[in-house]
């Protein structure tokens, strides 16, 4: 025990890891540390638990072992710097809550924590957890944050459902609640309550421009992420098709599992045979696989091509939607103030008429705005359809082309085999096979039947194997172009029935704003 401030504080050593760990299995048997007798076979790199509020303790430390740790709870101590969390990395629950933390940090490495609780702590910014991807409860009340927009930060947490800013001062700011429910559309629970969809809807009406504003920004930040996350999978996917190519491995797998082949190769003049033929097929085979990249190259380029093209599309849109709303709120804010002061029912009856029509205008603008949008993505779809097709169709045929080859190879193979046969079965006949020939080969020659019935297998297998591969190839090849465009047109026609549907909601705003202003001039 260290003294600190007239307060003891306990030192976090072995000694009292150990302690926690006992009395963790002493109070819940059912725990895994149940299962822990005895002190000395307490092992810290198989506890998944570690409970160590109400200590005083000060430091973090001796956690190094604790590989396999999943929750802890540090809450209700002195605690001053987030530390000596580095090897925590299957750590998925950290309550730190009731410290005297001021900063956020040394969680870089908590790439798997779910639910992590800073709650009343003295911590000013939130900041330093951007490598906590999985993050879905992020707990931070009682602590001091001030602005509003200082919680933006937190908008790049895809994952993120629950948020408990409660007790900052900039939970008693106005429209506190809107603003979150407005720039967390995913949010489910706010402040340990549920966001409600009514809440979600004023929200996302009140803040509508800003919000159109704020992800015009984000959109290229937003599309160089998604790039960046896919850029692998698509490699993988492209490269996929011609996979094992680059070699001996289709050829080996021809004569995988054929024993009398195996038996027939060691017949000299088909032994020399089979050598040529492999050579032959692995020219193919890597033909086939440098052109199976060179594809990959045209194929990645059309698709990039494709998303630059719409990227500047819906950003033009974008800019211009702006334009509009921007300057359709700067002549509503004029309107309304102009509506508030009429006293004339005459008059004011015109003027809503007229606000009226502004507001038809506004949609009838928006609406053609977003089907130009429409008309113009779907021609650049429709053009990268038909690019991408000649690709694969081209791609396609060279493939098929190509395992014809390695089909007539075969075919050769084959006749040439079946010709040495017939030679060493005669052989075999006038008691004429080399005398240093195996005794399984002598044996297999014995029988005409057995030899010839064993080519043709052979053969049969062979060329199943090379039609399987090509049929393989091409059907992969095909299925990609299909997904990409439909899961391009899937997404375009989902992001055209959300604006269709924001523009809907907006204008219903604009009216019962105008239906309230005519309510209170009765």
């Amino acid at each position: 025990m260290t003294r600190r401030c007239g307060k003891s504080t306990t030192l976090m050593d072995e000694e009292i890891l150990q302690k926690a760990i006992v009395e963790q299995a002493e109070q819940d048997p059912q725990d895994q540390a149940g299962l822990i007798v005895k002190v000395e076979e307490i092992h810290f790199n198989e506890i998944l638990k570690l409970r160590l509020e109400y200590r005083n303790i000060l430091i973090i430390d001796h956690l190094w072992e604790f590989t396999s740790l999943a929750k802890l709870d540090l809450n209700h101590n002195v605690i001053e710097k987030i530390e000596g969390l580095d090897r925590l990395i299957n750590l998925t629950w950290l309550n730190l809550s009731f410290n005297s933390i001021e900063k956020i940090e040394g969680l870089e490495s908590l790439r798997k924590l779910e639910v992590l609780n800073l709650s009343n702590n003295r911590i000013s910014v939130i900041e330093n957890i951007d490598t906590l991807e999985k993050i879905t409860h992020f707990f931070i009340a009682n602590n001091l944050i001030e602005k509003l927009d200082k919680v933006l930060y937190l908008r790049k947490f895809k994952n993120l459902f629950t948020v408990n800013l409660f007790g900052n001062p900039v939970s008693k700011e106005d429209d506190y609640k809107f603003f979150i429910a407005a720039y967390f559309p995913n949010l489910v629970c706010l402040d340990y309550r549920l966001l409600d969809e009514n809440t979600k809807n004023e929200a996302s009406i009140k803040y509508h421009y800003v919000l159109e504003e704020m992800k015009r920004e984000e959109l290229p930040m937003q599309q160089a992420d998604e790039a960046e996350q896919s850029q692998e999978s698509k490699v993988k996917l492209h490269t996929v098709f011609v996979e094992f190519l680059n070699g001996s491995y289709l050829f080996k797998s021809m004569f995988e599992d054929d024993p009398e082949a195996e038996t027939l190769h060691c017949v000299p003049e088909v032994a020399h045979l089979l050598q040529t033929f492999e050579h032959q097929m692995v020219e193919q085979c890597m033909q086939l696989f440098e052109i199976g990249l060179a594809e990959h190259k045209r194929r990645e380029t059309e698709v990039s091509s494709f998303f630059s093209g719409q990227d500047k599309a819906v950003m033009d849109y974008q800019q211009k939607a702006s334009e509009i709303l921007e300057n359709f709120e700067q002549e509503q804010k004029k309107r309304i103030v102009e509506l508030k002061q009429l006293s004339d029912p005459d008059l004011l009856e015109v003027k809503i008429n007229h606000y009226n029509d502004e507001i038809n205008q506004l949609c009838n603008s928006l609406m053609a705005l977003e089907f130009q949008l429409v008309s113009q993505l779907e021609d650049i779809i429709k053009k990268l359809d038909i690019n991408i097709s000649d690709i694969v169709g081209n791609f396609s045929e060279t493939v098929q082309g190509i395992f014809a080859q390695c089909r007539d190879l075969e075919d050769s193979y084959n006749e040439k085999v079946q010709k040495i046969a017939v030679a060493t079965l005669e052989n075999v006949s006038k008691d004429k096979l080399d005398k240093d020939m195996p005794d399984d080969v002598k044996m297999l020659f014995t029988d005409k039947d057995t030899v010839m019935d064993a080519l043709t297998t052979g053969h049969d297998n062979h060329l199943l194997k090379i039609n399987g591969r090509e049929t393989q190839l091409v059907t992969r090849v095909n299925a990609w172009k299909v997904a990409l465009i439909k899961g391009i047109q899937d997404k375009e026609l989902k992001r055209n029935r959300m604006r269709i549907s924001d523009i809907h909601r907006y204008v219903d705003h604009l009216w019962e704003q105008l239906e309230e202003l005519q309510y209170h001039h009765l």
